[in-house]
């Protein structure tokens, strides 16, 4: 069955539950580990919508679609390559991603995203999607300018950790296969990525028991699969959409 987690914060609260239409029922406890169901109910239009988890890291993979890779001429790899975004960078939906104070041009990413269930090391591939809570929407920003600035030493981190440069949300969807999900990204009402889940190099599985090989994955965590064709950037005013069906629309507006 599937399932749409929320975060939000209502009045000087802030709770999680499912969203059914336009309600949220409201549930208390841990939402990764036996969530209790309340009475409670809030309408959706009642409250701010959260990102909905609190990651301790996001990691952010490169070169995982073989469309992407093709063009820009570069081979599948061997492992998942990645680097992390720090949490100055996270960003509720509907919030707005700031243009940093150095020079570049903006660009978005619209991704996939994988929430991690429980504590994840040294997972085997057949086991891994037990450690998956679900699937919600991303973008990974990113000033592409930087990263080969200086040619000592690529900035990857640099150029995808300015602040608000990590908006994801609006909801974790549980219960999806993630192989048959398309990410479409708009921008000011123009497609401009509309790309199959199931062209990535590694899959959700691989990429969870991979990296769990090189670091502990906690609850909560982030695991942002890669883009494929179609990135561009972005002017201020310009708003972004990264629409995954059976998970819903990440918006976010860019600005000075």
């Amino acid at each position: 069955m599937i399932q749409h987690w929320i975060r939000f914060q209502y009045l000087d609260t802030t709770g999680f539950g499912t969203l059914d239409g336009d309600t949220i029922h409201i549930y208390s406890g841990n939402m990764y580990d036996s969530p209790k169901p309340t009475d409670g109910t809030v309408r959706l239009d009642a409250v701010k919508v959260l990102m909905p988890s609190v990651p301790g890291k996001v990691l952010a993979m490169w070169n995982n679609f073989h469309a992407l890779g093709q063009k820009l001429g570069v081979a599948p790899p061997l492992e998942p390559v990645y680097l992390l975004k720090t949490d100055n960078s996270y960003l509720n939906p509907d919030e707005i991603i700031r243009k940093p104070l150095c020079d570049g041009k903006v660009a978005f990413e619209g991704e996939l995203g994988i929430i991690i269930k429980k504590t994840a090391f040294n997972v085997a591939e057949e086991d891994a999607l037990d450690y998956v809570f679900g699937y919600t929407c991303a973008n990974d920003v990113t000033v592409n300018d930087i990263i080969k600035r200086d040619p000592a030493f690529q900035q990857w981190v640099r150029a995808k950790g300015f602040d608000t440069f990590c908006p994801f949300g609006p909801v974790v969807a549980s219960g999806l296969d993630p192989a048959t999900l398309v990410v479409r990204t708009v921008l000011n009402g123009e497609v401009r990525q509309d790309y199959p889940i199931s062209d990535m190099v590694f899959t959700v599985a691989q990429l969870v028991s991979l990296i769990s090989k090189d670091m502990t994955l906690n609850a909560g965590d982030l695991i942002l699969c890669g883009t494929s064709v179609g990135v561009g950037s972005m002017k201020p005013g310009s708003v972004v959409e990264v629409t995954i069906d059976g998970i819903g629309t990440l918006r976010n507006r860019f600005d000075s």
